[in-house]
């Protein structure tokens, strides 16, 4: 069931995205070589303790595309993983590509966002072409988060992205809707038919998030963890995710982050 929210609702869930856009700047900002990937997973756990009224959304966390509980703060993928990593007994090295995903839920309101980069000085200049085309396609997505237009239009406008750049796309996991829960409806798949589906009204909260593997569309889950997906083929993914809402004036990006253009550009 599709949820509208009010403009009082939505300018309660503005604490949630600040937080957890301020959590994604700090991370990106102090993650490099000899990171490890469970010191990430240990700030996102004290800073949702030092903050009253957050809660994971991950810790416990049961789908059934998951094998068990998740018993982490933030998801990590690296490399060839590209959504649902498990943090692991991992130090980053030199060019290592890195994407975290992260939702958090603060006083009953729920924001997600994600943001992918390369740690260290050797970045390949393939790796950085595919984490800008999941951010042009998340720009794309958003910018066609219009009242009066489709779900559709979303979907197609992220798939054309990725189709310019020359990237596979997989439907299997992509958008969702936001509130009291992370996971809701309405699904926004990363290519769809514009003019086509729900009718988008003010009020709706969506996670857009474009991710991309660099030649393939085809993901397996690692059986070590029960959660990571990977590229089939070995190759590297990236990925992108800002919680928005609708309003009357057009989409705001709710996980707003520091130095974010994005964020910049949709900014309520």
């Amino acid at each position: 069931m599709i949820e509208l929210k009010t403009h009082s609702e939505i300018e309660a869930m503005k604490p949630a995205g600040r937080f957890v856009g301020g959590i994604l700047h700090d991370l990106q900002e102090r993650t490099t070589v000899g990171t490890n990937l469970l010191e990430i997973d240990e700030f996102v756990h004290q800073r949702i303790v030092d903050r009253k009224g957050a809660q994971s959304c991950y810790v416990d966390y049961a789908p059934d595309f998951g094998t068990g509980p998740f018993a982490h703060y933030i998801c990590v993928s690296v490399n060839d993983a590209v959504l649902h990593g498990v943090p692991y007994d991992y130090d980053l090295k030199d060019g290592d590509l890195v994407s975290l995903d992260l939702a958090i839920s603060v006083d009953g309101w729920v924001a997600d966002s994600a943001v992918s980069f390369v740690v260290g000085k050797d970045k390949e200049p393939e790796d950085l072409r595919l984490i800008k085309c999941t951010q042009e396609a998340l720009a794309a997505g958003i910018a066609a988060a219009q009242p009066g237009n489709r779900l559709g239009d979303i979907s197609h406008a992220v798939g054309d992205v990725a189709r310019a750049y020359g990237y596979p796309i997989n439907l299997d996991f992509g958008g969702h809707g936001v509130g009291h829960i992370m996971h809701g409806d309405p699904h926004v798949p990363n290519d769809g038919k514009a003019h086509h589906g729900y009718k988008l009204r003010p009020g709706l909260v969506i996670a857009i998030e474009p991710w991309f593997l660099k030649t393939t569309d085809e993901i397996y889950q690692d059986p070590k963890d029960g959660w990571t997906l990977r590229s089939e083929d070995g190759s590297r993914g990236a990925h992108s995710e800002h919680t928005i809402a609708i309003t009357e004036g057009g989409p705001i990006v709710l996980t707003q982050r520091e130095g974010d253009p994005i964020s910049a550009e949709f900014k309520g």
